[in-house]
């Protein structure tokens, strides 16, 4: 689907709307996230901290694969994501596992079509808020998060780690790493955050500490307190209001 820079959506560059538009990237996303052992904890983790039955909103569903897996537990899921070739095959996946999911096309950047408190948790996984381009953009995605959710809501965000030894000081100073297109397209920019940078976007939004859980690339890092802010390929934030 090709349209002029100038129309690209709110925080969305060349180089994420050719991978959200790649067939190709779609058709092989459910068996990459099958085989990422750091996809299936950020589902495990989700499904440990918040309880059915309760009303979810993914954000950045991708195939549906939080959705599909927590309406099997008993909650009520929502799903948003900008790539119709994503929301696409989520529906086929849903109709599949024979669960009723609710998939809709949105920007995670301007939620104006959700209400407001009308969710009890909402998620944010597998570094998806740093697909967003533009500082001002990803505090618009956290700002959008805290108007939906209800009094005591919940939120899961998955960041990558700016700091991660594997990175060799790439993106050190402003935390945005480009890296070649590997569906064809624009090179995609992907933004790393420091821990306090998370930590503080999330704090200055009226968001809540309860806990902050490192990852390696395998799930659950081992030892965190042994030099964890090198060795984290990132971190799962878990806040509340």
């Amino acid at each position: 689907m090709a349209i002029p820079d100038w129309q690209l959506p709110t925080g969305v560059d060349r180089g994420l709307w050719d991978y959200l538009h790649s067939q190709e990237m779609v058709s092989g996303y459910d068996e990459q996230m099958a085989t990422s052992p750091l996809a299936a904890f950020d589902v495990q983790f989700c499904e440990k901290v918040f309880t059915p039955p309760s009303k979810l909103l993914d954000l950045g569903c991708g195939t549906g694969r939080l959705c599909i897996h927590l309406t099997r537990k008993g909650f009520d899921c929502t799903g948003v994501d900008l790539s119709p070739e994503m929301l696409e095959k989520a529906k086929d996946n849903a109709l599949a596992a024979n669960v009723n999911v609710t998939f809709q096309s949105g920007n995670i950047v301007d939620l104006t079509n959700v209400p407001d408190a009308s969710f009890d948790y909402a998620a944010c996984l597998f570094s998806t808020l740093g697909m967003v381009s533009g500082y001002e953009n990803r505090e618009a995605v956290i700002r959008s998060v805290y108007r939906v959710l209800k009094p005591g809501g919940k939120f899961v965000l998955h960041v990558h780690n700016r700091r991660f030894l594997g990175l060799r000081g790439k993106g050190f100073w402003t935390g945005d790493i480009t890296m070649s297109q590997a569906y064809g397209g624009a090179p995609l920019t992907l933004h790393h955050f420091t821990l306090r940078e998370a930590k503080a976007l999330l704090t200055r939004n009226g968001f809540h500490s309860r806990a902050i859980c490192p990852v390696s690339i395998d799930g659950e890092m081992t030892k965190p307190w042994l030099f964890g802010h090198r060795r984290a390929y990132g971190y799962l934030l878990y806040y509340e209001i």
